[in-house]
């Protein structure tokens, strides 16, 4: 099964296109992890998604979405290649998400 949930922060401005069956949003996603090194040092990591979503999920994305925001993103991995200007070729990792939603921390739900 090809399934990945990520929790983190929006990297830029999601950009928008229309295609002929609808809307592609595509935008950056920043996760975060610390952790001690073995000189019990902590070490905070930061990893760069990049994420897709067609349809109405990249509808949802256009009105939901800022830079900073944190999201909640579940989706697939995709890896693809296409050759660039320079006829090298260029391969690419990324989140292909079907449910892209807010984070919202538990401390944060009225009781």
């Amino acid at each position: 099964m090809n399934s990945v949930k990520l929790i983190g922060n929006v990297g830029r401005e999601i950009n928008v296109r229309d295609y002929e069956g609808g809307k592609i949003a595509t935008f950056s996603l920043a996760t975060n992890e610390n952790y001690l090194n073995k000189n019990k040092e902590e070490v905070k990591a930061t990893t760069w998604h990049a994420i897709v979503a067609w349809g109405q999920v990249a509808q949802k994305c256009e009105t939901l979405l800022e830079k900073g925001k944190m999201i909640i993103v579940e989706g697939r991995i995709n890896y693809r290649q296409y050759q660039n200007k320079e006829e090298q070729t260029v391969k690419v990792a990324e989140i292909v998400a079907f449910k892209v939603e807010e984070y919202v921390k538990s401390s944060e739900i009225a009781a």
